[in-house]
């Protein structure tokens, strides 16, 4: 029996933080190690390039970097298919062929893509490659005939541009060669991680994050000079436990939920300084990520083992997308000379 394939990835355009970690990675190599699926892991170099055409050094530099935290959570090219994006030639051909079937006016009402054109400030100076990304994500999902995509959920737009392309290709060509995704949705709630400075959302252009990659002494620091409640000045306070990031990080990482219940309860009612809280959490992150930075830092030591594994995922990668790509081509009739 077929296993339903999963397709998912990131944009190297930096290292990996532990937002990334718990919004997505921990979970990917959960559903890898079940077993039960057969997983596509895409570092999406191709798609980054759309926003960093003018510092391609930028993506080359960050492909390596992401493919070292990826190997560093447990992903296993023994079990996880993982490759690089722009060395499948057939993804090009596929985006092409479904931009003849999408509107301009649709990709500009897509809800992903008009926040992500306000966040970046392009206003008229939206690259086409950027306003068409949803196009090209249509035809990594296609070309794997992926079932299951792991997102969050600011990205079920994109997956429901790929199902319309889907029925319209299948319509429009009287085949069933295409499938529709589904989307595989964190619990509400699960799987967001606040910054460092209290904002909402951990990122590298804040520079509110903790990497993979972070020394123990990084991590230390950062941890430190976390914000709390700014009107816990003394420790007889009481404190904001809701909204507080240490406490976040604790409900998400710490071990032993009875003890953070009961640090929350003493935080409330005054008692408890921040520096003391700070400390266990320091605790609880230097054990999650030691053994990520130590195998993390033996693959960074055989850079030819890395690049030969993005090698060879991408060479089996390519030949399901070009199968793909071939059957788009006969149902379409264009297979001319075949």
């Amino acid at each position: 029996m077929t296993k339903p394939i999963i397709l998912t990835g990131d944009r190297p355009t930096g290292k990996l933080h532990i937002g990334h970690y718990v919004g997505s990675l921990e979970n990917r190599v959960k559903l890898q190690n079940t077993g039960a699926y057969d997983p596509y892991i895409m570092i999406a170099d191709m798609q980054a390039l759309t926003d960093n055409a003018r510092d391609p050094e930028k993506i080359r530099q960050s492909l390596f970097q992401v493919a070292l935290d990826y190997l560093a959570v447990g992903l296993d090219p023994k079990k996880s298919t993982i490759f690089v994006q722009s060395q499948i030639p057939a993804l090009n051909e596929l985006t092409m062929i479904y931009m003849n079937l999408v509107s301009v006016a649709r990709l500009e009402r897509n809800p992903t893509v008009k926040h992500e054109i306000q966040q970046k400030s392009f206003k008229e100076s939206v690259p086409v490659g950027f306003l068409t990304y949803p196009v090209s994500q249509a035809a990594d999902i296609t070309a794997f005939k992926a079932t299951v995509v792991p997102v969050g959920d600011d990205q079920e737009p994109m997956l429901e541009q790929t199902r319309e392309i889907v029925r319209s290709f299948n319509r429009a060509y009287h085949t069933d060669v295409l499938v529709e995704p589904e989307g595989y949705f964190p619990p509400k709630g699960a799987g967001r991680i606040p910054g460092l400075d209290g904002n909402a959302k951990m990122s590298k252009s804040l520079n509110n994050a903790i990497y993979l990659s972070d020394n123990a002494d990084e991590i230390q620091k950062k941890v430190m000079s976390m914000y709390t409640d700014p009107n816990h000045i003394h420790v007889e306070d009481p404190g904001q436990v809701a909204g507080n990031p240490v406490f976040t990080y604790l409900d998400i990482f710490a071990p032993d939920q009875q003890h953070v219940a009961e640090l929350k309860e003493q935080y409330a009612h005054g008692g408890l300084g921040d520096v003391k809280i700070k400390q266990y959490l320091n605790e609880v992150l230097q054990a999650v990520l030691e053994p990520i930075r130590t195998r993390r830092e033996q693959y960074a030591q055989d850079p030819a083992q890395v690049a030969k594994i993005l090698q060879t995922g991408s060479q089996t990668a390519n030949q399901v997308a070009e199968q793909t790509l071939d059957e788009v081509r006969n149902a379409m009739g264009i297979n001319y000379f075949a």
